[in-house]
């Protein structure tokens, strides 16, 4: 049996509903808490400066990369989020810096070979997988000779 003897205001509320009206105002709390203007009062606009930060301009189409002289014919180098390779004398080639494992950045370019310190895969300096757990080859990514820069293309 359910007990709607009247409550302290005066008025009758069972059990059910008075756990769902509880339920209904902690959700309510719980969504206004995590509003990002919740503290703020209602004439202010909302703080969008972070969103709006400079991106930069590191990487962008025609940047300078590196240096020729800086990648050895058989090696290569990493340059933020490209690794830039020299199979053969005065060939270049570009690549991603995110090994497609899970993601983790490579971090050198060592015997010939690209390496990855998370899980162990390597790539070969033309981005094929040497060794696993990577699936598959390195993303390429576009470059470009500029005099004695390499630049993104």
């Amino acid at each position: 049996m359910t007990d709607t003897s009247p409550g302290p205001g005066g008025f009758a509320v069972d059990r059910r509903t008075a756990l769902a009206a509880t339920a209904v105002a902690a959700t309510a709390l719980t969504v206004a808490g995590c509003s990002s203007t919740s503290n703020q009062p209602a004439s202010a606009a909302p703080d969008t400066t972070a969103a709006k930060a400079p991106v930069p301009a590191k990487n962008q189409g025609g940047d300078a990369l590196a240096n020729t002289a800086d990648v050895p014919v058989g090696g290569g180098v990493i340059s933020g989020d490209t690794v830039i390779t020299q199979p053969t004398a005065g060939s270049f080639q570009g690549f991603s810096s995110t090994c497609t494992h899970l993601g983790c950045k490579v971090n050198e370019v060592t015997n010939g070979l690209i390496k990855c310190p998370c899980h162990g895969s390597s790539y070969h300096l033309d981005g094929t997988v040497a060794s696993g757990p990577a699936p598959r080859a390195l993303d390429s990514k576009a470059i470009k000779v500029d005099g004695d820069k390499i630049v993104s293309a």
